[in-house]
């Protein structure tokens, strides 16, 4: 609950319970000296009531000395509530209210202490409830707090993992251009610079605009085309780019990366189809990835998953419950297939 809101409660229940002593007094004359002497029954539930909220149950109750908790209570309660018993018969008798004037026999006297008493152990419970239940609300909350550095911490790590993944495969990439061509092999490299600008400034941000991550996924789409033969039919489309989604950085580069590195053949035919949907309307976007389906074999899988999992890791991270993830072989078994839906609101 919100800390003004409780105050105002606090507040206003002891306003009430201060006041409703002034009843007494409807149809006669107010007098000051008797409204604070009955106040005294109030004050006494705030005392029992702040005792047991701030002290007691904190320090008792909560720790599960519940034998500790329940002796003081006993005790407090018993005393303040005889206390209270010949206070308010002292009062009565000091004002000659003879028709609020409490009976004086034994059973009279024990029935108004145990009548007091109950109505001091109830604030006394109610306060320990109340108590309970902020413990429990603080330690969620840190449990919470600390549920999320830990998820910060990994999804850092995570990310951190990424560069050098990215650049060791991109590097090998280029590196075979330049037994190739040496222009591509420097376009290559122009198109690396470019990626590489957006991983030193943007990627440091939680979230980029789409269109600069649409851009780095089309740069690397352009530096893995200048080293592909030219059958391999490479393909990368957007529907829409005049919108101000934001997403996390680099989140399926990895799945791009696997698409080329396990779905062109130098012998077969061989494709990458690249798409992005964008629903302005609905803040979501959908990135579906389509490569050939060429089995690697054992001696061939080196590393093979490690992306995936990241990727996987990443999406239950950053967006819990908010992303579909489909992939698999199509039927035919001709064609992988990776599409995530991502809800960016």
């Amino acid at each position: 609950m919100n800390k003004h809101i409780a105050g105002m409660c606090h507040i206003a229940l002891w306003a009430f319970l201060f006041l409703s002593p002034l009843t007494y007094w409807r149809g006669m004359g107010f007098n000051g000296v008797h409204y604070l002497m009955t106040c005294m029954q109030p004050l006494f539930l705030m005392i029992v009531f702040y005792l047991n909220y701030l002290v007691l149950a904190p320090k008792f109750f909560v720790e599960g000395k519940h034998r500790y908790d329940l002796l003081i209570n006993v005790v407090l309660i018993t005393v303040l509530g005889v206390t209270l018993h010949y206070w308010m018969q002292y009062t009565n008798e000091m004002f000659n209210l003879h028709h609020m004037r409490r009976t004086y026999d034994l059973l009279g006297t024990i029935s108004y202490i145990v009548r007091d008493s109950l109505n001091l152990a109830v604030f006394a419970a109610g306060a320990t409830a109340l108590a309970l239940a902020r413990k429990w609300v603080t330690t969620d909350q840190k449990l919470k707090d600390t549920e999320a550095a830990r998820a910060q911490a990994e999804l850092k790590n995570l990310r951190n993992q990424i560069n050098p993944h990215f650049l060791l495969n991109t590097l090998n990439n280029i590196y075979a251009l330049t037994a190739i061509s040496a222009e591509r092999a420097q376009e290559a490299i122009m198109e690396l610079s470019k990626m590489l600008r957006h991983m030193l400034y943007e990627y440091q941000e939680p979230t980029v605009p789409l269109k600069e991550e649409v851009d780095f996924i089309r740069n690397y789409v352009n530096l893995m085309k200048l080293r592909m033969p030219a059958g391999v039919d490479v393909s990368f489309e957007v529907n829409c780019l005049s919108c101000d989604l934001r997403i996390s950085p680099m989140l399926i580069i990895s799945l791009v990366e696997n698409a080329f590195k396990h779905g062109i053949s130098p012998t077969e035919p061989s494709f990458v189809h690249i798409q992005v949907f964008i629903d302005k309307a609905n803040r979501v976007v959908t990135f579906d990835i389509r490569n050939s389906n060429f089995p690697k074999t054992e001696e061939d899988r080196s590393g093979h998953g490690i992306g995936l999992q990241q990727v996987e890791r990443r999406l239950q991270l950053i967006y819990p419950g908010k992303h579909i993830w489909e992939k698999g072989v199509t039927d035919d078994g001709k064609t992988y297939y990776s599409r995530i839906t991502i809800d960016t609101k």
